[in-house]
């Protein structure tokens, strides 16, 4: 019963990260297509007018874009290893990385939701992408609305069932050494309390030694 618990837990963390790797895959894609309307766009404004440097500037959107991705596949890479071998010290980075990314998250959101004026708090994109980015959030809130809302949910849920997998492996693990030690006969004794030593009697071992008997002669004297 357990080792079915956890094969349908490993199976649901998999599927998690999946969904977070799906999200990775598409930002990397969304940022390479960006970069090569980028560089069209370096190519006719070159053309056009030759001193221009603000078409040379660091897109930074692009960047921010497949920085994020690749993190995000990372991460379900390493969550994906983790739930395949329920490995302890793997679940547990799994686990911190994804807490991290879910208060970065929730730190970013707030930002966004209780600061007007978030918008001056980020530099200048060259390439204009930014704008686009948010004509299209502001046209499909509700599909964004409910993108971010899943994503949340999957990255409280992958730390959940992380931690559930490794209670339930130490637990296996702590029954399968009973076991083991019942089947050999190797019962374990307290460290602290021992138990208290049988006492064994000694033999010497010598030389036999014979007692003899000295009978005197008794007269019956009538």
């Amino acid at each position: 019963m357990a080792r079915a618990m956890k094969r349908c837990l490993q199976v649901t963390l998999k599927v998690l990260n999946a969904a977070m790797g799906l999200l990775g895959i598409a930002m990397i894609v969304y940022g390479i297509w960006m970069i090569r309307v980028w560089e069209r766009d370096i190519d006719y404004s070159s053309s056009v007018a030759d001193d221009d440097d603000d078409a040379y500037a660091l897109p930074w959107l692009i960047h921010a874009f497949v920085g994020v991705g690749i993190a995000l596949c990372a991460i379900t890479f390493l969550g994906h290893m983790a739930a395949d071998t329920a490995n302890s010290w793997c679940l547990s980075c799994y686990s911190f990385v994804v807490f991290v990314l879910l208060i970065l998250d929730t730190a970013l959101l707030a930002d966004v939701l209780l600061n007007s004026d978030w918008e001056e708090d980020l530099p200048d994109d060259p390439s204009g992408r930014f704008d686009d980015f948010k004509d299209f959030v502001s046209s499909n809130m509700q599909l964004c609305q409910w993108v971010s809302f899943s994503i949340f949910l999957a990255q409280g849920c992958s730390i959940l069932i992380a931690t559930i997998i490794k209670s339930v492996d130490a637990d296996e693990r702590i029954n399968y050494d009973t076991d083991s030690d019942v089947e050999h006969g190797n019962f374990r004794a307290p460290f602290l309390n021992p138990p208290a030593a049988q006492t064994i009697p000694t033999y010497a071992i010598g030389e036999p030694q014979f007692v003899y008997y000295k009978y005197e002669d008794r007269r019956v004297i009538d």
